[in-house]
């Protein structure tokens, strides 16, 4: 052990190993230098020229366009045809689009879209409710949720009918036109989200009016908003292309049953 200690301080030993460290820092070195190298994507060079700035700013703003263009026509396309539970016309069929649940019960944003549409219930403004939603997992059904707000609402249960296949704002509009047989309808939504829908609607094929519910400016109606965008970029892809819903199914015989139930 004492020799293998004293070997190890030899100046021999000493200098093999100061040659080791030498070897091992050149090698990082190199290796961060290959790395560099190979990753040309974090280096960001804005152009030089004046005229490469200019041209550079020019594609930015032309690309902000192209993503703005997609809701300007949403809003544009619906603007005259949103507005209040007391503006609403009178339909047989209101049409309520999910928002979420939490542990089994309507998020606030969707209890308020349940509370219009049982004010147009109670003021006659509509004869048949048809909440459309997410049900692809056992442990996760909007409608029949909404179902049960409506029905503690003063909603008759008969009146409700329900699709679960209304995955997004394309196939909900496309199922309740081709499926449940509906031509003209109220709909029922926040207002950051009520233009889309009208106007996806009314692509479909239905006679659309939107209730834009009202809501607090809070960090959820912002992300709504701002989620909008994107959203609405699908949501012009879906409408010019005729895209089918994810589950397209049977025509169903609910709203023109329930309708039948409400005339005297």
């Amino acid at each position: 052990m004492r020799g293998m200690r004293r070997a190890r301080d030899t100046p021999g030993a000493r200098g093999e190993s100061g040659a080791r460290g030498e070897s091992g820092a050149r090698a990082a070195s190199e290796g961060g230098a290959n790395a560099k190298r190979h990753r040309p994507w974090l280096r960001l060079r804005l152009p030089r020229s004046r005229r490469g700035r200019r041209l550079a700013l020019q594609g930015l703003m032309a690309l902000c366009v192209l993503a703005l263009l997609p809701a300007t026509w949403m809003r544009l396309g619906a603007d005259a045809r949103v507005g209040t539970t007391a503006d609403a016309p009178a339909r047989e069929v209101a049409m309520v689009f999910g928002a979420g649940l939490w542990k089994g019960r309507p998020t606030p944003y969707l209890a308020h879209r349940l509370d219009a549409a049982a004010e147009l219930y109670r003021t006659g403004k509509v004869k048949v409710v048809l909440v459309t939603g997410d049900n692809s997992r056992v442990e996760y059904d909007e409608p029949d949720a909404m179902r049960t707000y409506l029905t503690e609402r003063g909603v008759p249960d008969d009146r409700i009918v329900s699709d679960y296949a209304g995955f997004d704002s394309w196939d909900s509009c496309v199922r309740a036109k081709k499926i449940f047989g509906v031509d003209r309808a109220v709909l029922v939504s926040q207002g950051f989200h009520i233009h889309r829908a009208t106007t996806l609607c009314r692509s479909a094929g239905i006679d659309a009016y939107g209730v834009a519910v009202d809501e607090p400016r809070d960090a959820t109606w912002y992300y709504g908003g701002t989620r909008e965008l994107a959203a609405s970029g699908k949501a012009a892809l879906d409408a010019l292309f005729r895209r089918d819903p994810r589950f397209l199914g049977p025509q169903e015989a609910g709203v023109t049953e329930a309708l039948a139930s409400a005339t005297p």
